[in-house]
């Protein structure tokens, strides 16, 4: 519910050429202690069902908003009457779930939703239990959980004796050593280890498809194990996180055991570097998600998504432009029930449009390569204003000139620290960060961003030592 509301989060962020008014942040002023609002901002579907079409929580709200005055109001006009219109329905029950708007608002539950309700779990029932210190951070706890989650393999009987017989500065110490020896394992960072389980929502792997020396498919695509080479080193050894968007070189691997060495090419990768953006763009991104289309919308709706945390499907970080979307290739973008989308997700769309998928009257040595002009030579045919597509386009409102800007914008933000911390989150804790975790986990991303400079290995020691992975 939380992710629903926060990590869909940027979607009425200002930006510099947003459109929409500024109710996330005017929201957060109202209520900053509301789970929505830590570390993040709610996303529209908090008020709409999809903008400009109110769900029950917006409908309640539209007639306290500046009663009398002209429509549209202006984002000013709009971010002077919200906090009035708030106040004026808290005590309402929009959803009518008998739970007032206020009480969603401050538990983290959905207003609009009457499945969506508060409830009291009653606090972590410690009980007597001989093993652990329940509901607190237990170092051995969190012993027995790091070497399963990171070696792959509970303690020995003989380990838990040691770690037990240590004082508790002595257990935290030991707790980064085995993080430190653990995450050198083949468990944590060798072909389908732990690492690699975090990649396949981003590369979405598909064995018919694969090409390469190793697992070949039937029908030999890409070779996507590159893929997550370059993931899985830019989340060791101190390398920069950010790098899996926006690296200008590959990755090798080499096994027996693991090793991950950027280089200058790969004879299984086409694009020249001043063109290359990580995984954004690889061989295999631009083949299997731009396929056949002239549009490339699949692409970069993929790259939001498994790398800032976004999908547009959900409603997720609109930013709409002002006059988009232009509708280029004639696919009915314009119509209301798809402007809303398009208007954020087209923008995010012209920085993919010279990059070539499968065109099957041109070479294979073509395909996933970067075309000059490519719309204008191969896609004519879709409508007499394809051309017109820029290069240009435009992320979290902010204007990009090519897709090594886009995934520059990308790795900077925010978003792509939360989505990293979220992905990491979910595979040690098991699950996204509830609203009770939710003050440790904007730390730690906050920190990962901060301190640690996008290391995930620094990271990592802060996550070991949360109350929400180490308190059984």
């Amino acid at each position: 519910m939380l992710r629903r509301l926060i990590l869909a989060a940027t979607l009425c962020l200002t930006g510099s050429a947003s459109a929409k008014p500024p109710a996330g942040g005017v929201f957060c002023s109202t209520y900053p202690s509301a789970p929505a609002c830590t570390g993040q901002q709610p996303s529209c579907n908090y008020c709409h069902i999809a903008p400009p079409q109110r769900n029950v929580f917006g409908a309640g709200l539209e007639p306290h908003l500046a009663p009398g005055a002209a429509r549209p109001l202006s984002d000013t006009d709009f971010a002077y009457a919200l906090p009035t219109a708030l106040e004026a329905v808290e005590m309402e029950d929009a959803d009518g779930d008998g739970v007032p708007n206020l009480v969603e608002l401050q538990r983290g539950t959905f207003p609009a939703d009457a499945t969506s309700v508060p409830v009291d779990s009653g606090g972590c029932q410690a009980g007597d239990n001989p093993q652990y210190d329940v509901c607190r951070y237990d170092a051995r706890f969190a012993y027995k959980r790091l070497l399963l989650d990171f070696c792959g393999a509970p303690p020995t009987y003989a380990q838990r004796k040691e770690f037990n017989a240590l004082s508790h500065d002595g257990q935290l110490a030991r707790l980064d050593a085995e993080l430190d020896r653990c995450t050198q394992s083949e468990f944590w960072r060798g072909k389908n280890g732990q690492l690699w389980k975090l990649a396949h929502p981003k590369i979405r792997p598909v064995g018919t498809f694969k090409a390469g020396p190793e697992d070949t498919g039937t029908n030999p695509l890409a070779d996507y194990y590159d893929d997550y080479a370059l993931y899985a080193y830019t989340q060791i050894d101190d390398h920069d996180a950010r790098e899996v968007m926006t690296a200008k070189y590959y990755v090798r691997r080499e096994s027996n055991p693991t090793r991950y060495t950027a280089v200058p090419s790969l004879p299984t990768q086409v694009l020249d570097e001043q063109y290359r953006a990580g995984n954004i763009n690889s061989h295999w991104s631009i083949l299997y998600f731009v396929m056949f289309s002239a549009m490339p919308r699949n692409a970069a709706s993929q790259a939001y998504r498994a790398y800032l945390g976004l999908d547009i499907a959900k409603q997720e970080g609109l930013f709409s432009i002002p006059g988009e979307p232009r509708d280029y290739d004639h696919a009915g973008v314009t119509a209301p029930a798809c402007a809303a989308c398009h208007a954020t997700l087209d923008p995010l769309t012209y920085p993919f449009r010279n990059f070539q998928g499968i065109y099957i009257y041109e070479p294979r040595s073509t395909w996933g390569s970067y075309v000059p002009n490519r719309l204008e030579k191969y896609f004519s045919y879709v409508s007499p204003i394809i051309g017109q597509t820029p290069e240009a386009g435009y992320l979290f409102g902010q204007k990009v000139n090519n897709l090594a800007e886009w995934a520059q914008v990308g790795a900077n933000s925010d978003a792509f620290a939360i989505a990293a911390v979220t992905d990491y989150w979910k595979l040690l804790v098991g699950h996204p960060p509830t609203p009770e975790e939710n003050a440790e986990f904007v730390a730690t991303w906050k920190r990962f961003k901060g301190t640690h400079e996008y290391r995930v290995q620094r990271m990592l020691h802060d996550l070991i030592r949360t109350e929400a992975y180490g308190a059984p």
